[in-house]
């Protein structure tokens, strides 16, 4: 709850396969502009050992710190804590819980692409993640984008 408020803050779940690119770069830009008037969490169906390199590379430069990112294992508690879950690709493996609304991201692979590709993917999630955040929190002001600089 915030102070000024006393209204529940919102949880997001952003959910992918190997919990390496799209899930990870989905939080942490929603964590970035939600300046915690949103909860982001991030999971896998069959979350890999790292984030994908090319992909924290080109979080890194945008100003996004990965050097805490873990891929986690997408588990129903996680989604039922949720308010709102995001597939990006997990599609039919992602677990189904009633009451949590779910909606589905059609965004490319960012795992094994060259740097302009994964620039362009993120590019695709920060639009995604702004008009999202514009929905779950209209009075908050967002900061630039993280791709204006």
């Amino acid at each position: 709850m915030t102070a000024e408020t006393n209204e529940r803050v919102p949880q997001v779940i952003f959910a992918c396969v190997r919990n390496g690119g799209r899930s990870v770069a989905a939080r942490l830009l929603t964590e970035h502009y939600a300046e915690g008037r949103v909860v982001a969490l991030s999971a896998g169906t069959q979350p890999g050992e790292h984030i994908h390199a090319e992909v924290a590379a080109v979080l890194e430069q945008l100003g996004l710190d990965t050097s805490r990112e873990r891929p986690k294992h997408l588990t129903t508690e996680m989604i039922a804590a949720s308010d709102l879950a995001i597939t990006l690709g997990c599609g039919e493996e992602c677990p189904y819980v009633p009451g949590v609304r779910y909606r589905d991201w059609p965004v490319d692979d960012p795992g094994g692409q060259d740097e302009p590709e994964v620039r362009r993917i993120i590019a695709d999630l920060d639009q995604r993640v702004r008009d999202l955040l514009h929905e779950l929190a209209p009075d908050l002001e967002l900061r630039p984008s993280v791709l204006a600089g």
